[in-house]
């Protein structure tokens, strides 16, 4: 896990004289940056001026200090703002050890943890801190895919407990951590629904998410496992009919489970967008004209912005309010992939125009400082729909066919999980070899 202690020419500004590093057992605030440079702090429009305007020699500090009603010394960032103003969660995508590294970020205002197969993949490869329980796990018999799962459930286990306090704070809103069915199973229903019980199960934490992904074999798995009374986080949905699909398959669980009270099932519908862009972009470029490069970096958050307006409609009406009588949790969008993969683009291009109440933002380490640095809350999301129709449309016109796009963009997903899967569990087949350890 990257930590903040690694950025340069570091300064910490605090009433403490104390040097302590951020490993130590005391939280440790980590707040916002200085920075010499001007950059984009919002966007009021989806006109975005495509700029490169990255943060660089940034000096951590402490940017706001406040009372609160006990005379204790609070300290806040954007983070605190973007949730208790913006109503939008912001979470951290990405988990390694040891997961004490967590605390500063959840004391700067990070609500929950996501993870998949790469954040693993790269975790694990790239660590010796799993050397010591890998080691115990084989010789002890395991495996090397059982052993990796041990390895993974201890790291969920150990996250949950830290947003256990945020989870019972508001009464199982938030304060999640996610863990993913193996990607072997994107195409295995029934395989999908017994790995997402397995996992419910070995994991055994009230704020666990256990993740599965939106193909068309697992939408099914959805509302089976919601039928259970098990919360998922469903991944990898990039196309507004899918994403429909899968609002449809949340509610048809809560439905089919005979739950009198429905207040602890819950889901979010993790809805990429940078790779949209990725993607389109290139569509666009191959048209070449004028009218097409013009919409390039625009696509994403455009479809967002919809997918934002089927959020609304689904949760409202008869159907949505029989269930919220039972105590039923809207299954909030998540923004996933928020990174900007094209560095021409600004750095909180897939952050700053998504907020919106009732949703989550999960961000992995650039994307995270760069909101914290120079973000600003403001409810963007739905500040220019019709806009966000035009653009969508305009690229419909051009002949991009936006379900073609999310079926590529879904196959191009779950292949690099799988990748990073079977990448990982040969990393640690040469660990074993490396540790001189017996293996099955």
């Amino acid at each position: 896990m990257a930590t903040f202690s690694k950025l340069p020419t570091t300064t910490l500004v605090s009433s403490s004289s104390s040097s302590r590093g951020f490993r130590s057992s005391e939280p440790r605030l980590l707040v916002g940056f200085s920075s010499a440079s001007t950059v984009n702090r919002g966007f009021s429009s989806f006109n975005i001026s495509i700029r490169s305007k990255h943060v660089q020699n940034r000096s951590l500090i402490v940017r706001c200090s406040q009372l609160d009603g006990n005379g204790a010394q609070t300290k806040r960032t954007v983070l605190h703002d973007l949730y208790e103003k913006g109503g939008q969660s912001p979470w951290y995508d990405n988990l390694c050890r040891p997961v004490t590294d967590l605390l500063p970020l959840i004391a700067s205002g990070v609500r929950g943890v996501t993870s998949n197969p790469a954040i693993f993949q790269k975790a694990i490869s790239s660590s010796s801190a799993y050397n010591e329980q890998y080691s115990e796990l084989i010789k002890a018999g395991k495996d090397i895919e059982a052993a990796y799962w041990e390895l993974v459930i201890k790291d969920i286990q150990d996250a949950c407990k830290l947003f256990e306090p945020i989870y019972d704070e508001t009464d199982a809103a938030d304060g999640y951590v996610s863990v993913e069915v193996s990607p072997m199973l994107a195409e295995d229903m029934e395989g999908t629904v017994e790995a997402a019980k397995w996992l419910h199960k070995v994991v055994d934490r009230r704020n666990v998410y256990i993740k599965i992904p939106a193909t068309a074999a697992c939408v099914p798995s959805i509302k089976e496992v919601i039928s259970l009374g098990i919360s998922v986080n469903v991944t990898l949905i990039f196309s507004l009919a899918r994403y429909e699909a899968v609002i449809d398959a949340y509610l048809d669980g809560l439905e089919a489970s005979g739950l009198s009270d429905l207040s602890k099932v819950t889901s979010v519908a993790s809805f990429f967008v940078s790779r949209v862009d990725t993607l389109v972009d290139k569509l666009l470029e191959k048209k070449g004209i004028a009218e097409a490069l013009n919409l390039r970096g625009k696509a994403a958050v455009a479809q967002a912005a919809l997918a934002y307006q089927l959020y609304q409609k689904k949760f409202s009406g008869p159907r949505w309010e029989a269930l919220a009588k039972k105590g039923a949790k809207k299954q909030r969008v998540l923004w996933a992939s928020t990174s900007v993969k094209n560095p021409a683009y600004p750095d909180t291009l897939y952050v700053a125009p998504l907020i919106g109440p009732d949703s989550v933002s999960t961000m992995p380490d650039q994307a995270l400082l760069s909101f914290i640095d120079h973000g600003t809350v403001s409810r963007t999301i739905d500040s220019n729909v019709s806009e966000a129709e035009g653009i969508y449309s305009a690229i419909e016109k051009l002949g991009i066919d936006w379900n073609e796009v999310g079926t590529q963009l879904e196959l191009e997903g779950v292949d690099s999980f799988k990748s990073s899967f079977v990448s990982l569990l040969g990393t640690l087949q040469d660990k074993a070899n490396t540790l001189k350890l017996p293996t099955q």
